[in-house]
């Protein structure tokens, strides 16, 4: 069974630093791992995703430069480094995971965990 677990999110100044947490198990070196965020009365967006074996990473333009998607595999964790925050990456941020190569379509990640609060105030 597949659970994901984020921790790490909070409020910060606007060009602060947050470092999300997503402790992953029962999945393989083979699933892709992703971060996507939701604001409020928004849609769910990609933010970052890499294949969990390989190492290639993908990031929406807006966190280009910003953010950091990385992974320590031999502890089963996923980690988005989030630099110089702007007020407009306040969201609840997800972790997901799928099978096969990574996507920017929501609907299209299997596994989904329960998300944490970040907040970036001006």
């Amino acid at each position: 069974q597949v659970q994901l677990v984020e921790s790490g999110g909070g409020l910060v100044q606007a060009g602060g630093s947050l470092r999300l947490t997503c402790a992953a198990s029962g999945t393989y070196n083979s699933y892709a791992m992703g971060w996507f965020r939701q604001a409020p009365g928004k849609e769910r967006e990609f933010v970052a995703a890499m294949r969990r074996s390989g190492g290639i990473t993908s990031y929406r333009d807006s966190v280009k430069g910003r953010f950091t998607i990385s992974r320590d595999n031999a502890k089963n964790t996923v980690y988005l480094q989030m630099n110089s925050l702007k007020p407009e990456d306040t969201a609840v941020y997800y972790c997901a995971t799928k099978w096969g190569p990574s996507t920017a379509v929501a609907a299209e990640w299997e596994y989904w965990g329960q998300g944490t609060q970040v907040t970036v105030s001006s």
